[in-house]
């Protein structure tokens, strides 16, 4: 008989343990989503480009911090957006970021050397022409 009370009393005292654990589970996972909350309000554009060589560029661009990111070779660069030049171009002191006219290009200003240029595929066109 006192095995039987001592089984049920270790039983019930590992239900208890386990029930309050749960509950601290839950209390970490609604912190958790209410920080997420915070973060989604920025306006946030991620590309993937492979260039001729099958090298790829992974660009997340923030259009509400004017920033971006630019993930190459391992290696990750970030950079403002400039005003000063044309469509949307991203500097910083080494290394500038430019997509004009679907083409993208990642450089090194002070050598002047192209790391990654990738340019946009024209859409076939599927009209046929006439040859007499």
């Amino acid at each position: 008989m006192k095995n039987m009370f001592r089984i049920i009393t270790l039983i019930l005292v590992f239900a208890l343990t386990a029930c309050k654990h749960q509950a601290k589970e839950e209390e970490v996972n609604l912190q958790n989503l209410s920080d997420t909350e915070t973060v989604n309000s920025d306006k946030i554009t991620k590309n993937v480009f492979t260039d001729t060589y099958g090298d790829k560029l992974e660009v997340t661009l923030n259009e509400t911090k004017n920033t971006v990111i630019v993930h190459l070779n391992g290696k990750t660069y970030e950079m403002k957006k400039s005003d000063e030049l044309p469509e949307y171009t991203a500097t910083n002191p080494d290394y500038q970021y430019s997509d004009i006219r679907g083409e993208v290009t990642l450089l090194r200003k002070g050598y002047n050397m192209v790391l990654f240029h990738h340019k946009k595929d024209k859409p076939s066109s599927n009209t046929k022409m006439a040859s007499y």
